[in-house]
């Protein structure tokens, strides 16, 4: 302002010359968002030449006057100036002018005098100077002027585009705050029939979002807003656009008039509605306006939007569930809302706020705007029905039944979150809807317990936590004695590349000719591993006491030909195999040769003083396994490392273990406790054992 003698420049403001007074009112664009400068420029009487040029300039010299008097108002000064004239020449210039520069400051003035709060002097003194209201007298002379301003959502100039937003938002933000029901509703209506929705759509997902993010984030935040507005609008019959819309669910399902008799006195037959006439449609009563009770009209707009979309689908639909038994048939009614209910609570509709989008705007990469945006939302009814669809299917996949109605409904929720909610926002809501269809019903259980998890795990964390304890200890004891019984029960082993690294057979624990087969089998006690070699493999079973040859496996190790998992350092493993005939799999049991058979120790002398000592004992191999096939290698193998408290190695018997685990919890958590029940009512009765003997049985596999 040091720079700028202000009275000079409101002079040249007021020059007969254009060129004069296009450079003052450039200047006095980039000095008056200054408050201070403001003040000055005021009290000049440089307010009355600008509006002045607002209204009759042209060119440049307009489009510096325009961005001018926008900055005034930013910093919330001249609204006294504000007025129908000023409002009409504005809007005139949006609808009729093409320069974009021109049609940025038009546009902003707009945004700011439709967003200007009412306080108690403006609404006495210019009651309708400001909000939606003001617009109003000039949008009736240009009655295209929305559909321009919907058309600009289009434009190549960023600036211009997230002008034209900014001004969509502020008229609806104005309308739904102030205006009556049916006047917002109306306005909202005609703003989507000009296909807002589809443009700022496009805005979502392309490449100029950085430059458009704060309108459409307010844009965002608006939709939920107003899909929050429309759920808390209570359903009455008594509004005609309520009735028509049931009315018009009822017409559409093709309803077939009930043939009463003649009564006495009539000339013929009667047609009268059918006495479930909503029942039908999936209502759980004939008075359906209540069950509306917690989606609202919201609720109804998306059921009404449904039938109207998928009219032909609607009717066969209902033909399909009229053959079905009363309780097995899908009320579609429900399932409607309760779709609606479940996006309303994904999109977290409770929590619109317009000025959610003034504190979102602190991004610090494109990735975190990819996080706040949810293009999707604008795609309610689709979404609505591609969740409907699915509610469909799996009513009839899984065979649900009235009782089940929840059970579907959950599944439809956790369906959505993990495909709306895993949306990119780029993904194609046709993609979306397409994924929703196809995703099936094995993966949608598989994420249903993950989620069952997860919910117990936020509860009871401290407690699962314990009970994945023990049931580690269980499933681990349980495996290992399914292994253990594998070595119980014996097994046969090629003899392929027969014996002769066994120090067993060099000892003479094994025969010195060489056979084809070796048997081998765990003693009950569980503490020897006896085996015999035969020349062929007999159909009968050896018993142990054929098995001559018998190993103390109390201080064996077991070892194999193994191979590391392909990650390092894992403590998974997977077993050799190749495509020869002989097999190459191979258990080695490593121990100490029992002392009658071992050569006696040579005696040295230690150092001077020291006492006799003799040489320690090694290891040796006292026999070697080649199982014939894999899964039989896999069972020998950990049965044998498990039986002496070794690690399993094997990825399968890993895998077992996690599975029995990973059941054992599963049982746990859809377990319905007696006391669970108890609270929903009287205790059960507990049955009498009177009369009963030991003679019963019990039906494992019965109901």
């Amino acid at each position: 302002m040091d720079s700028i003698n202000v009275s000079e420049l409101v002079e040249r403001l007021g020059s007969d010359e254009d060129a004069v007074r296009k450079m003052a009112v450039f200047k006095l664009q980039s000095n008056i968002g200054d408050p201070s400068f403001a003040d000055v420029f005021i009290l000049e009487g440089g307010l009355t030449k600008l509006r002045y040029l607002t209204l009759h300039a042209t060119g440049n010299t307009l489009a510096y006057s325009l961005a001018s008097f926008s900055r005034l108002l930013e910093v919330d000064k001249g609204w006294e100036f504000v007025n129908q004239d000023l409002v009409e020449r504005v809007v005139d210039l949006v609808v009729t002018h093409p320069l974009v520069n021109i049609l940025r400051g038009a546009m902003s003035i707009l945004v700011y005098i439709v967003s200007h709060p009412y306080t108690t002097s403006n609404m006495i003194s210019q009651p309708d100077s400001f909000g939606f209201r003001a617009l109003e007298p000039a949008m009736a002379v240009h009655p295209q002027f929305l559909e321009m301003l919907v058309s600009r959502l289009s434009a190549a100039d960023h600036a211009l585009c997230a002008n034209a937003l900014l001004l969509i938002n502020s008229l609806m933000r104005e309308a739904i705050t102030n205006a009556s029901e049916a006047d917002w509703a109306k306005f909202v209506k005609r703003l989507r029939d000009l296909g807002v929705t589809e443009a700022v759509y496009a805005l979502m997902q392309s490449t100029a979002l950085q430059d458009l993010s704060h309108p459409l984030l307010e844009f965002q935040a608006l939709t939920k807003v107003l899909l929050r507005k429309w759920r808390d609008v209570p359903v009455d019959l008594e509004k005609p656009e309520h009735r028509r819309a049931l009315k018009g669910i009822h017409l559409a399902s093709n309803p077939e008039r009930v043939t009463t008799p003649v009564d006495d006195g009539e000339e013929g037959p009667r047609k009268r509605h059918n006495p479930e006439k909503w029942r039908r449609l999936g209502f759980e009563s004939e008075t359906p306006a209540w069950e509306f009770d917690e989606v609202g009209y919201l609720g109804m707009k998306d059921l009404t939007e449904y039938v109207r979309l998928q009219e032909d689908a609607f009717q066969k639909l209902l033909l399909e569930q009229s053959t079905k038994p009363a309780e097995q048939r899908c009320p579609i009614a429900r399932a409607s809302l309760a779709v609606t209910s479940i996006l309303c609570e994904h999109f977290e509709v409770e929590k619109a706020d317009v000025d959610d989008a003034k504190f979102q705007l602190s991004f610090e990469s494109r990735t975190t705007l990819d996080k706040v945006f949810k293009p999707l939302i604008l795609q309610w009814p689709l979404l609505h029905t591609a969740g409907l669809q699915a509610f469909f299917r799996l009513w009839q996949t899984t065979g649900a039944e009235t009782e089940d109605f929840m059970k579907i409904a959950e599944l439809v929720r956790i369906l959505l979150e993990a495909v709306v909610g895993g949306a990119t926002r780029v993904s194609d809501v046709h993609e979306v809807e397409r994924e929703i269809r196809q995703f099936e019903l094995a993966r949608l259980r598989h994420l249903q317990m993950e989620v069952l998890e997860l919910t117990y795990e936020g509860h009871w964390g401290h407690h699962l936590g314990q009970i994945r304890d023990e049931l580690d200890h269980e499933a681990l004891q349980f495996v290992k004695e399914q292994r253990i019984r594998c070595l119980l029960a014996g097994a046969w082993f090629p003899n392929g590349h027969g014996h002769d690294g066994d120090a067993g057979a060099k000892q003479g624990l094994n025969p010195a000719h060489s056979t084809s087969q070796r048997y081998a089998k765990l003693a009950h006690n569980r503490r020897f591993l006896h085996y015999a070699d035969f020349d062929i493999r007999s159909d009968e079973e050896p018993n142990l006491e054929g098995l001559h040859k018998k190993i103390d496996l109390t201080a064996a190790v077991v070892t194999s030909n193994v191979s590391t998992s392909s990650e390092p350092n894992s403590s998974t493993t997977t077993l050799k195999a190749t495509h020869d005939s002989v097999p190459t799999r191979k258990i080695t049991i490593h121990g100490y040769l029992p002392s009658n058979s071992r050569p006696a120790s040579p005696k040295t002398h230690a150092r001077a003083g020291s006492a006799v000592t003799k040489t320690p004992r090694k290891q040796v191999t006292l026999l070697t396994l080649h199982p014939p096939t894999h899964s039989l290698a896999v069972e020998w193998l950990d049965g044998l490392r498990m039986l002496l408290n070794q690690q399993s190695i094997t990825n399968e018997t890993e895998k077992l273990i996690a599975m029995v685990r990973d059941y054992g919890l599963k049982i746990r958590l859809l377990n319905v406790r007696f006391d669970d029940m108890a609270l929903a009512g009287d205790a059960p009765e507990i049955p009498s054992r009177e009369g009963l003997d030991e003679d019963y049985y019990y039906d494992v596999f019965g109901n």
